[in-house]
């Protein structure tokens, strides 16, 4: 598909979301950063920014996997 007909065929709210998933894939791939960085990066804005997500993300964050 063209991206010109994608930008057609995705809403607002789509196209962002498209624009993180290219622009974060793109600096994995060229090794930017790695995915562990990003989830780190994740995990601490929503701590910082989520209303109720803060005692979960400390309970979860003590689990080893």
């Amino acid at each position: 598909m063209p991206f010109e007909k994608a930008l057609e065929l995705l809403s607002r709210d789509d196209k962002f979301k498209a624009t993180i998933y290219a622009m974060n894939t793109l600096l994995i791939h060229k090794g930017i950063y790695t995915q562990e960085e990003f989830q780190k990066l994740f995990v601490e804005w929503a701590s910082k920014h989520g209303k109720n997500l803060n005692e979960e993300i400390h309970s979860e964050s003590s689990i080893s996997v």
